[in-house]
């Protein structure tokens, strides 16, 4: 798989998910289940990496993954306690479960090619009396 293919199915699940879990606490915060403020504050920290994941920013889609593990826990406990919610639940751990495998991968791939990486320390050389 080249880093093209790998960056538009990495943009097009970020913005799936972004739509699904956006749509799924708003409908929480206007049927009243929570209040609005609530609902919308779990929606801004998924809105952190939007930027340099539609620009296909290699250091984003890295960091970007962490942000994805505070959503697969709450996937998973909804798994987990949920009957009302499940399909989505498992919906939500599926597509993120596949964005954590495709987002080092593709920030790997990618900052490969661009010749990014972390610079290695210089040895120090022992002098000579």
């Amino acid at each position: 798989m080249n880093t093209q293919t790998l960056f538009i199915l990495c943009r097009a699940g970020y913005c799936l998910l972004l739509v699904l879990l956006s749509a799924q606490f708003i409908h929480q915060g206007i049927s009243g289940e929570y209040s609005l403020l609530f609902s919308l504050l779990w929606i801004i920290p998924l809105l952190f990496p939007l930027k340099g994941v539609l620009t296909g920013n290699p250091y984003t889609y890295a960091w970007g993954s962490f942000i994805l593990c505070l959503y697969m826990l709450h996937g998973l406990t909804l798994v987990y306690v949920t009957q009302d919610q499940f399909i989505f639940a498992l919906g939500e751990v599926l597509l993120i479960s596949a964005l954590l495998i495709g987002f080092p991968f593709y920030a790997r791939m990618r900052g490969r090619e661009l010749g990014l990486g972390l610079k290695k320390k210089k040895k120090k050389k022992k002098k000579t009396e």
